[in-house]
């Protein structure tokens, strides 16, 4: 039998395709198709691979006959046409949590950066204000006795309660529908509470859930009301989990102190979006994810599930609203 092949649609630079190529498994060809030639290939392609799930629209699987998995290498997929591949009977795979401790690093950044203000004080530094003086009243925290609201405790919850532990917390609370074992609760030091209960009493509120109508603008001015006026919130999953407008006003009027985002609703976000003006909030370009450490991982975890399919296995990772796709096989009329 000849080489399997994989298909990857690029937004990837070529020292990361380099990677990707170094790990593949014996046997195993990647192959780069344009999102542009992608529909004239797509009745052969076997293997999807990508970073955004949004190119594929109901015309595109239609004329998808041979495809058996898709497989992101990122862990969104809230523009992905969920439906669509429901109707095609097709499994479309996460990528196992590669990005975990990447995000979860950068989320502890935010949560360093902001307590400590270093915006305001790399600003002071540069033009020219030192210590003494007006600076004399302002409030530096650290992360020791605060609470840490932490909601989604899926594997870059996980994760983030585990690298926050040595800084010895006040206390780790955590909102989640789906909890962890009662053991896995104590290992990571965390304990639950409801939604509205772990935002009136947290420090810090960080956000790790996928955004889907029950999360979408789950952070609003009445939910942000419910916070300490001495709170922050960092938010580096998704951007519609966060009402934009509610928060800068939020900020603007002190309702809670400062904020840290990776994400925005519209991405990139217009020249003139409000947060722009305030000196309370930290951005970043929805870079939590892609370090150079986690592209390694992000391929490795594809490749183990593309082969796992290859081989008449069930893929893992498979997002929670198609997992009915893997409940019976597909009908032979069913792409």
């Amino acid at each position: 039998m000849g080489e399997r092949v994989i298909t990857l649609v690029p937004i990837l630079a070529e020292d990361v395709l380099a990677i990707g190529r170094r790990l593949l498994p014996p046997g195993y060809r990647l192959e780069i198709v344009s999102k542009a030639d992608l529909p004239s290939r797509i009745s052969g392609i076997e293997f999807l691979l990508g970073m955004e799930p949004g190119w594929i629209d109901d015309d595109l699987l239609a004329r998808a006959k041979n495809l058996k998995l898709v497989q992101l290498m990122n862990v969104g997929y809230d523009s992905f046409n969920v439906e669509g591949a429901r109707k095609a009977r097709l499994p479309v795979a996460v990528n196992g949590g590669a990005n975990a401790i990447s995000v979860a690093e950068h989320t502890l950044m935010f949560i360093l950066a902001l307590l400590k203000r270093i915006a305001l004080l790399d600003e002071n530094v540069r033009t020219g204000v030192w210590r003494g003086g007006a600076l004399g009243g302002l409030r530096i925290h650290e992360i020791w006795s605060q609470t840490i609201g932490i909601v989604g405790m899926g594997r870059i919850g996980q994760e983030v309660a585990r690298r926050l532990r040595p800084f010895e917390p006040g206390e780790m609370v955590y909102f989640d529908p789906f909890r962890p074992p009662p053991e896995r609760e104590k290992e990571l030091g965390v304990r639950y509470l409801p939604l509205d209960e772990l935002l009136s009493v947290s420090d810090v509120v960080t956000l790790h859930v996928p955004l889907m109508p029950s999360t979408r603008n789950m952070i609003d001015a009445r939910t942000l009301a419910l916070m300490k006026a001495t709170a922050i919130l960092i938010n580096n999953s998704r951007g519609g989990l966060v009402d934009e407008a509610a928060l800068a006003d939020a900020l603007a009027r002190g309702v809670i102190a400062g904020a840290g985002l990776d994400v925005f609703a519209q991405e990139p976000p217009p020249k003139d979006h409000p947060l722009f003006a305030l000196r309370n909030v930290l951005l970043t370009p929805h870079m939590a994810g892609p370090t150079w450490e986690s592209y390694p991982r992000r391929f490795a975890n594809c490749y183990e599930n593309i082969v796992r399919v290859a081989n008449g296995g069930q893929p893992q990772w498979v997002i929670p609203e198609l997992a009915e796709v893997l409940e019976a096989p597909a009908p032979a009329c069913a792409r």
